[in-house]
């Protein structure tokens, strides 16, 4: 009798194994499609707030930005004025407001939030675009893309516990944020070398160590049973990969982007 429920309990443990097994498998197919598809918003915005933004007329802008190219109203307001202060420091803003408000939210409307974030993105980082040629800034995304895939591989797959590497990456963030903010004013190319170098290491190590995370942290919920919560948690492991893949791209960009 004794054997039979040991073997009822291995049993059942198995299956609950199985279950959980197959819902983390979901649960990051859902983080990757979510992720992507904030990714396409962010770059079709991007890519079309700057067609808005420059025009060939010399007559409908006052500002040449290269051959045959000028800025028109939009492109001034975003580019010149103070405006692009807002439009620089938004994404921040909006990061921070969506992860104190998402327990507030439904698992629809955090998602929504999401992309609406995306194309602020967008908004923001339209101006590569007039800065670097097409070709390299495709360049830089495919080569992103394939760096992105195999540390978030090696982050799902490693048996090596990276939540050690947390608050130095953490820490390394904060102060490259600082560091980004004061080169603003200071616009030291030997800076802002370093920032970009730094950055890129740290959001490489950031995107193993976030995958690690969100698959541990699914596991642990779903053992628990916590159904609210692993409603919003692809949204937040989304958003939390996707910020990953963006600042690399952006770090990289300084690197392998030409210049119009």
């Amino acid at each position: 009798m004794a054997e039979y429920r040991t073997v009822r309990a291995g049993t059942a443990t198995g299956a609950r194994s199985a279950q959980i097994d197959e819902g983390l498998r979901a649960h990051m197919n859902k983080v990757y499609g979510t992720m992507s598809v904030g990714m396409l918003i962010t770059f079709a915005a991007a890519w079309a707030l700057s067609g808005m933004a420059v025009t060939t007329d010399p007559a409908a802008g006052a500002v040449q930005i290269g051959a045959d190219q000028y800025l028109t109203g939009l492109g001034q307001a975003l580019y010149l004025s103070p405006l692009k202060w807002v439009v620089m420091f938004a994404p921040l803003l909006f990061v921070f407001g969506f992860s104190a408000g998402i327990n507030r939210m439904s698992a629809a409307t955090a998602q929504t939030v999401f992309y609406v974030f995306a194309a602020v993105m967008g908004i923001s980082i339209s101006s590569i675009f007039l800065v670097f040629t097409g070709v390299s800034i495709a360049q830089t995304f495919l080569v992103t893309a394939i760096a992105f895939a195999g540390l978030s591989l090696w982050g799902y797959t490693t048996k090596k516990d990276l939540s050690g590497f947390g608050t130095f990456l953490l820490m390394g963030l904060i102060g490259l944020i600082v560091a980004s903010i004061v080169n603003l004013f200071l616009a030291s190319s030997a800076l802002g070398f370093a920032i970009s170098v730094i950055g890129v290491l740290i959001f490489a190590g950031l995107t193993a160590y976030d995958t690690q995370s969100i698959k541990t942290e699914y596991i642990e919920h779903a053992r628990h049973g916590d159904s609210e919560w692993l409603g919003k948690s692809a949204i937040l492991g989304a958003l939390r990969l996707y910020l990953d893949f963006i600042n690399m791209f952006m770090f990289l960009l300084q690197f392998m982007g030409n210049r119009e």
